[in-house]
């Protein structure tokens, strides 16, 4: 059988461009710099290492990795959207994308004009498109807005109406990237039943996720990309555990401080463990996280703040402070001081997530002084049924971020 999709040796590259030079220069500026400045170096960036693969008609693949390895590079080269630097792509039949929110549709076109825009786009006549109109916008649920702008539509609601568009209008080849990270719960649902519905009827699904259930539910193959190559390429139960097996190679319960030269308060040592004091970085629904932050300093300092943010799928969830808890922390006087944070287990669902403790002094809102960021990964494995957000929040907040009141104390 023909493969309806390869890729041969596809490479990428971006120039990253300089923080001290302007973005636009006059032709004085530029004779000038040509003339007279040394030339400098380019810096550049392969998101892509030549990438080759195969893809059978009907196949589902599962394109998973970090975020920055490459996965949305190789989806938006393969939608015609970015050229490769390098190497090609053969697309035989009609292909249909959904890379982020809003792609492919004018903000300025109501609901029902971007369905018929959308549909005109891949190839389809009007009849076609009339055919499949009412199924659209009955799994969209959008049908009370559909004479509605869609600057208007919120961003779940541009996700439920670019996804009905993309699954209902039958393309051959369909490119998802992190569908489900915006629709709600019982959205995602209907989606991984449509996606298995479009799978099943012969279709080729390439799916980029984190979601790492979603991705076992609904492909068959799995790719781990990892600095812009292919790392592991078959099952995809396999290329799971692959993918988490490199993330907990890259976990540690405890991180210690490798600076030469710390300034005058620093975080010496950091220890994640459960709430009987046993270090580790899976989790199960019925424990708590306990965060312990050693701190050291060689100067007295009065004003400071310890905290995390915590991070799923590179998006910021929330952020905790000790001065939330503890309206006067204890001052650092030249000695040793633990800060301990628990983070409770219903406050968490189950998937992999990222704590950054940072430290800052002279500490103002919004963090605007931060003295060091550190990057931790932890993997918290929990129930399913454990999948609500909730808890008490301050409500002086930052918009769009939560500020969960954490139990902190001092050691």
């Amino acid at each position: 059988m023909q493969p309806i999709l390869e890729v041969y040796n596809l490479s990428k590259c971006f120039q990253i461009r300089s923080t001290n030079t302007p973005r636009y220069l006059s032709l004085r500026d530029s004779l000038r710099n040509l003339l007279f400045n040394p030339k400098k170096k380019s810096e550049y960036l392969w998101a892509l290492r030549e990438v080759s693969f195969e893809a059978k008609p009907g196949e589902r693949i599962a394109i998973i990795g970090k975020n920055g390895a490459g996965k949305s590079t190789l989806l938006k080269i393969l939608s015609r959207i970015s050229p490769p630097t390098n190497g090609k792509a053969i697309i035989r039949g009609r292909l249909a994308s959904l890379l982020e929110v809003g792609t492919g549709f004018h903000p300025e076109l109501t609901g029902r004009e971007n369905i018929l825009f959308n549909g005109s786009i891949l190839g389809l006549k009007r009849a076609e498109i009339k055919q499949r109109f009412d199924a659209i916008v009955d799994f969209s649920g959008v049908g009370s807005f559909l004479e509605t702008p869609l600057k208007f539509y919120s961003s779940g609601m541009q996700m439920r109406l670019a996804f009905a568009v993309a699954a209902f209008l039958e393309p051959e080849i369909l490119f998802l990237d992190e569908v489900l990270a915006v629709g709600d719960a019982e959205f995602q649902k209907k989606s991984l039943q449509k996606m298995n519905e479009v799978a099943q009827s012969g279709r080729t699904i390439l799916f980029v996720s984190h979601n790492m259930t979603a991705v076992r539910q609904l492909c068959s193959r799995g790719m781990v990309l990892e600095k812009g190559k292919i790392k592991f390429d078959g099952d995809i139960g396999k290329a799971v555990d692959y993918y988490l097996g490199e993330i907990k190679q890259n976990s540690a319960a405890i991180w210690v401080n490798n600076i030469e030269k710390p300034t005058k308060v620093f975080l010496e040592k950091i220890i994640i463990s459960d709430a009987f004091g046993f270090q580790k970085t899976e989790f199960l629904s019925s424990e708590e996280i306990k965060i312990e932050f050693y701190t050291n300093a060689f100067e007295n300092v009065s004003q400071f703040t310890i905290g995390f943010d915590l991070y799923r799928h590179g998006v910021l969830l929330s952020r905790s402070r000790q001065i939330d808890s503890i309206p006067k922390p204890k001052v650092l006087t030249g000695e040793k001081n633990i800060f301990a944070c628990k983070i409770p287990a219903w406050f968490l669902h189950e998937g992999t997530y990222c704590i950054r403790p940072f430290l800052a002094i002279h500490f103002v809102e919004y963090l605007s002084n931060v003295h060091e960021h550190v990057e931790l990964s932890i993997e918290v494995q929990l129930d399913a049924s454990r999948s609500t957000l909730h808890g008490n929040l301050n409500q002086k907040t930052q918009p769009g971020l939560i500020f969960p009141m954490f139990e902190w104390s001092v050691i």
